[in-house]
């Protein structure tokens, strides 16, 4: 399906995303959950999410753009989820994100199987923090397979790393007291 969005918010024109070299259209290495979950770079060109200011915000906007932005929210959702500390707040998170996305008239329903769905719903019985597990790796999997490989090529993507290159190279100029192009004379 054709996005609807045919230049990046305007919000987000000042957002850095970078990524890594895209030479064709292919995917060299980059990875939803690399940029999910925040890992450390292997080449100059490659950000992850958490460390680029915008780089999970402009996901969003494209998944927006595409009708599936519940997808990155529960996949968020359930990872919050993971950190609880109390069976009070586990049960009242469970309940949330059930409400939310899983439950059969739910207002931003993701698309998970109803096996997946049955097994969370007894699940909320007695709430662990892996009781959304499964269909937490289930929508990670649409999102990596489906959203994230159209998101790489898209224009916002282009803009957006773009504008992170050219942010970064200011930034590395700054850190040298001297002129990067001076030969020694010695």
């Amino acid at each position: 399906m054709p996005s609807l969005v045919t230049s990046p918010p305007r919000e987000l024109q000042h957002l850095d995303m970078d990524a890594e070299n895209k030479t064709s259209g292919k995917d060299r290495g980059v990875t939803l959950k690399s940029r999910l979950q925040g890992r450390s770079a292997n080449t100059e060109r490659e950000v992850t999410f958490s460390r680029v200011t915008g780089g999970q915000k402009a996901f969003w906007y494209f998944l927006k753009s595409e009708f599936c932005e519940e997808n990155l929210d529960f996949w968020l959702a359930c990872q919050e989820f993971q950190t609880c500390d109390s069976p009070e707040e586990l049960t009242r998170r469970a309940a949330s994100i059930y409400e939310e996305f899983i439950g059969d008239e739910s207002p931003r329903q993701v698309n998970i199987d109803f096996y997946t769905r049955e097994i969370i719903s007894q699940s909320l019985q007695q709430p662990s923090p892996s009781c959304f597990v499964v269909a937490q790796k289930k929508i990670y999997s649409l999102m990596e397979n489906g959203s994230f490989p159209r998101f790489i090529q898209s224009e916002n993507y282009k803009v957006l790393f773009d504008g992170a290159v050219k942010q970064r190279r200011q930034t590395r100029s700054r850190h040298f007291p001297f002129p990067q192009n001076v030969t020694s004379t010695t």
